[in-house]
């Protein structure tokens, strides 16, 4: 067996039944895998000098093949549902077995690096790839540890990922080809038969998920985050397409991290060392942070060029909309270094509401808060998931729900505690539709959803007058600098009021059915900032 790179000291692949692998290549530089790839076949440059890469039959994860080992110490602690499937102990030993036979006799690429910028809660990962632009993806959203760290470095999760493994079924307990599973007892994610690299970056996430709030008291949160020049810091929660990642760039404010935070007693951590954006329809004017960012490092991943040239098409999504770049935070240049801040002065919850019913903006009561949290009401965007092509309502329980390994309860208890002993502003903002539903109305204006959101960090929006509208109860600023007035209150903006009140008691039923599964966790506060439907005129 080869071995090159900066491998640590008693690194031993043997441990992990690798070692049988022909050669392995320990911790190349972004340089090195980038030539790799382009040796392989396996990408080009684009005029920037990023590297384009395809991932192959799956361009977005696949929840319904996502699943962790039930054993003793997961039976009775994780969620068990829609969202985490339970795989047998044996068979996921025989399927790892499978994989190192399938990786005998290949090169492989190792990464050792870490999650969690607050050193308190590090945790040290090994991420084992096919693919060396599957190791430089690792390189770019985790931590890395410097020269001398890695040189004694041990980790704690390991992460093996083989593309091109495909199950079998009816042997391996899967339900198709490809899969990701987690064995919280082993500390091991296994992926396979998907080169859709969020699949790594994921299952990481759901580790930490699991751990942190169960083992160290820390909120884990699906959001972005970033920090004022008065050191104020600024939550954002959403689901991927409602706007984490570019409402959180602000050339204002220096970026923490744009998609994975835990929220500690006394800080806001990234738990990541880099971000994955979306880039359909990726413009330098609407998103200068993230456009410059597409540099030499960063990867492209199913994107197209325009015809003739390596000069990328973002409106192009002939392969997929979700279209997707991975950078270091440092390729943004006013990212925060360390990547944390303090408590939250405000919590923004982003939803794309199709239906156009929603405010732009409204502030939330810590009732409210609490109740719009545990819903995690949005749209499901075009390209997130295989086979969305159009937005599809959904709740997503702590605008994560495809993440939470532990009942969404457990997220909520601790952030309505952290609310309670925290004097913080929460806001609700939808990123969706104003003037009618989709299909109807148009998406809000990038430029409005940045005026409303710079309002509150400014405190503008604390003396503004408010107006509280029916149904769902929310305060609504009645006007905001740079936001026309008349899309403030949505119903103000619809041409048929009839068809608006419609949609809002869709939207409120809709809601209150989604939470009737956690209403026996709730207290009565919360319950009474469910929405209440109205009379509508026939």
């Amino acid at each position: 067996m080869k071995e090159s790179g900066l491998k640590p000291k008693g690194a031993n692949l043997a441990e992990l039944g690798l070692e049988k692998v022909s050669a392995v290549r320990w911790n190349l530089t972004p340089a090195e895998l980038v030539q790799d790839t382009l040796i392989k076949g396996q990408g080009v440059l684009n005029d920037t000098g990023a590297l384009c890469v395809d991932t192959g039959e799956f361009t977005g994860r696949a929840p319904k093949d996502k699943f962790s080992v039930c054993d003793s110490i997961t039976e009775k602690t994780i969620w068990w549902g829609d969202v985490n499937f339970k795989y047998e102990p044996d068979k996921f030993d025989k399927l790892y077995k499978r994989v190192t036979e399938y990786l005998t006799g290949k090169e492989i690429f190792v990464r050792d690096a870490y999650v969690c910028a607050e050193p308190k809660y590090r945790l040290n990962l090994r991420v084992v790839t096919e693919h060396p632009w599957s190791n430089l993806f690792a390189g770019n959203m985790f931590l890395r540890p410097t020269k001398t760290e890695l040189e004694n470095f041990s980790h704690e999760w390991t992460i093996v990922c083989a593309p091109g493994f495909k199950a079998t079924p009816a042997i391996d307990g899967t339900r198709q080809h490809n899969f990701s599973i987690i064995n919280f007892t082993k500390k091991i994610i296994l992926i396979g038969g998907s080169g859709y690299t969020g699949e790594i970056k994921k299952g990481v996430f759901t580790i930490l998920n699991y751990i942190l709030p169960q083992e160290r008291g820390v909120l884990s949160m699906h959001c972005s985050a970033n920090i004022g020049k008065a050191g104020d810091t600024a939550i954002f929660f959403g689901l991927s397409g409602t706007g984490k990642t570019t409402l959180s760039a602000d050339p204002n404010r220096k970026l923490i991290g744009d998609d994975e935070h835990g929220w500690a007693e006394n800080s806001v951590f990234n738990f990541e060392g880099g971000c994955y954006a979306k880039c359909i329809d990726l413009s330098q004017e609407k998103e200068p942070e993230i456009y410059k960012a597409i540099k030499f490092g960063a990867i492209l991943e199913n994107i197209n060029f325009h015809d003739g040239t390596r000069t990328v098409d973002y409106c192009n999504c002939k392969k997929t909309e979700n279209t997707r770049v991975s950078y270091p935070l440092h390729h943004i240049e006013n990212a925060a270094n360390p990547s944390l801040g303090g408590i939250p002065k405000n919590i923004f919850l982003l939803t794309c509401d199709a239906y156009g019913v929603l405010p732009p903006i409204s502030k939330l009561t810590p009732a409210q808060a609490m109740y719009h949290f545990i819903s995690g009401y949005t749209a499901k965007v075009a390209g997130t998931e295989m086979g969305i092509t159009e937005p599809q309502l959904t709740f997503s329980a702590c605008f994560g729900k495809a993440f939470l390994p532990l009942h969404p309860t457990k997220y909520a208890e601790l952030l309505g505690k952290k609310l309670r002993e925290n004097k913080v502003n929460v806001w609700l903002v939808n990123t969706g539709w104003i003037n009618g539903g989709f299909g109807v109305g148009s998406r809000i204006k990038l430029s409005y959803t940045r005026a409303l959101i710079t309002a509150a960090l400014n405190g503008e929006l604390e003396n503004a007058k408010f107006e509280t509208i029916p149904v769902f109860g929310l305060n609504v600023p009645a006007t905001c600098q740079g936001v026309p007035s008349e899309i403030l209150v949505p119903r103000n903006a619809w041409k048929d009021k009839d068809a608006y009140d419609v949609q809002l008691n869709f939207l409120a039923d809709a809601f209150i059915k989604n939470f009737e599964k956690y209403s026996e966790f709730a207290n009565k506060e919360i319950l009474d900032a469910s929405p209440k439907p109205i009379t509508v005129n026939a």
